[in-house]
């Protein structure tokens, strides 16, 4: 009698259940990219409405300034992260409860981002950026464990990935983690040049 498979084991070939699971991630993902956008507000004890004159709106905005730059920075890095996301997944066929439970774990990073920006847009010191990039670099190295888990040998791809490409999407998938470690360091010595690396993470998209 054949040895029935361990269940988190068990693999799945259903199109509806893989939808769902890509369904529910690509939401995360819009919500988190929302919530980033909801912290930016303008400083509080403006004037309402038309009492506030230009050069009072204008202080204003430029108050608002690092929250923008700081919503733009995450912007793009969770669209980095969901480019991976989103290349994994075209070529994932099967699913089981492990990859279901790593791509959970990740999106509840993903979701945890916008915290970790409104340190830093608020504060920007030593402690917020730390902070900042061990949370972002948490995000990459969930996304490299979730893709090496479905990749491996293509267990659950339509196809094995061949070597070169799986060599250079490995690459892609380390690149943004490793910038944010690396900048966990920098911060030691100069915080803005920690916030300065950041921008490398992004050229992750470019590998071919």
């Amino acid at each position: 009698m054949p040895k029935k498979p361990h269940p988190l084991l068990a693999l799945e070939k259903d199109s509806r259940g893989l939808e769902r699971l890509i369904f529910f991630s690509d939401a995360v993902f819009a919500i988190a990219i929302t919530l980033l956008a909801l912290n930016i507000q303008l400083p509080a004890g403006l004037p309402p409405g038309s009492e506030v004159t230009d050069s009072a709106l204008q202080v204003a905005l430029a108050q608002t300034g690092k929250k923008i730059l700081s919503y733009a920075i995450s912007f793009l890095i969770i669209g980095v992260y969901w480019i991976s996301h989103h290349r994994l997944f075209r070529h994932v066929e099967r699913y089981d409860s492990r990859l279901i439970m790593l791509n959970l774990v990740l999106l509840m990073t993903i979701g945890f981002i916008p915290f970790p920006t409104t340190l830093v847009s608020e504060y920007g010191n030593r402690t917020a950026v730390v902070f900042y990039s061990a949370s972002v670099a948490l995000v990459g190295l969930l996304t490299v464990l979730t893709w090496w888990y479905a990749t491996y040998r293509g267990r659950l791809l339509d196809a094995p990935l061949p070597q070169r490409e799986w060599r250079l999407t490995l690459a892609r998938q380390l690149l943004a983690p490793a910038v944010f470690l690396v900048s966990i360091g920098l911060a030691f010595i100069n915080t803005e040049l920690a916030k300065y690396a950041w921008g490398l993470s992004i050229l992750g998209i470019f590998i071919r």
